[in-house]
């Protein structure tokens, strides 16, 4: 008897471990994907320094006009203050989108956009794809990675 009791014990234990576990990292792809809300919501308002807080000081960053990698906060707020200040009213959404758990304190958040704008009165989409790289740093979540490039014409 003593046998199955222990190994119903064992099983139990493991049980726990494992929800345990898993509620740890269960919340981080809501945290990830409110991270990135929070950056279109910022885009929406053309709020450059809303938009650069989200990001960690060093995050690696390829904005869809960067030619080349951006890997200082500097550079960062040079992008979006060129970027956010023209063709206004900006928009940007994640269309669809998946979410893979890193690990407990990094998720990677990627799909297609569209970013629409207006530009001499006219208002333009621009369809991409775009990535995400959140990181818990501390007790918040910042992006650590961000790349956006055009989706190809056909």
């Amino acid at each position: 008897m003593k046998s199955p009791l222990r190994a119903l014990r064992a099983s139990l234990a493991c049980a726990l471990i494992l929800c345990g576990c898993r509620g740890d990292g269960s919340s981080a792809p809501n945290e990830a994907l409110q991270v990135v809300q929070r950056w279109a919501t910022a885009f929406n308002q053309s709020d450059v320094d809303a938009i650069v807080g989200l990001y960690a000081p060093d995050a690696l960053f390829f904005g869809t006009g960067s030619k080349a990698l951006v890997t200082t906060p500097e550079q960062i707020r040079s992008y979006f203050e060129a970027a956010l200040q023209t063709n206004k009213p900006r928009r940007a959404e994640l269309l669809e989108h998946s979410v893979k758990v890193l690990s407990g304190g990094a998720v990677l958040v990627t799909g297609l956009d569209r970013v629409s704008g207006t530009k001499d009165g006219s208002e333009y989409h621009s369809n991409g794809r775009v990535s995400f790289v959140v990181e818990k740093r501390g007790a918040d979540w910042q992006i650590v990675h961000f790349h956006r490039s055009a989706l190809p014409a056909s």
